[in-house]
């Protein structure tokens, strides 16, 4: 699996890395939001994983670039999990139609299961919970944890 990191912390992708680094596996690590959507037309990743806080280009404007130019046809769709800060980011995660997101602070049981869960084209979520889209039938929605964390794959 390749995995597209966009953070400009250092202490996230050491965290990322020690969770999701197995045989196989190789990551990309860009710094500088703006260059997502290069970075991606250069190799297409099976993840992306943004953190909403990025120096240049916070991790909600890079999802809605990225699903604006793949609604355009100018790049392929690439599952995209958002780290967000606190609960009360929720609402940027949703609007940006990020495939799953974590509120920090990550550990590295939920980040390799979220990372599973949104590269096989599932969502992921935690805090509220997310209700099923107009196209997916109902009983592809997860059930909602004691965490507030829903999980739907289909």
């Amino acid at each position: 699996m390749h995995i597209l990191v966009a953070t400009d912390a250092d202490w996230v992708i050491d965290e990322l890395r020690a969770a999701l680094d197995e045989p196989g596996t190789t990551f990309t690590v860009c710094r500088n939001g703006r260059l997502v959507a290069e970075t991606v037309s250069r190799k297409t990743p099976d993840l992306a994983i943004l953190d909403l806080q990025i120096g240049s280009m916070g991790g909600m404007a890079v999802t809605m670039a990225l699903r604006l130019d793949e609604s355009s046809g100018r790049l392929p769709h690439v599952p995209i999990l958002m780290l967000l800060d606190r609960a009360a980011d929720i609402h940027l995660a949703k609007r940006s139609a990020a495939d799953g997101w974590l509120i920090k602070p990550l550990d590295a049981l939920r980040v390799a299961r979220a990372a599973r869960v949104v590269a096989a084209g599932g969502r992921i979520t935690e805090g509220l919970p997310v209700p099923p889209t107009p196209d997916a039938p109902a009983s592809d929605e997860g059930a909602e944890s004691p965490t507030g964390e829903t999980v739907a794959t289909g």
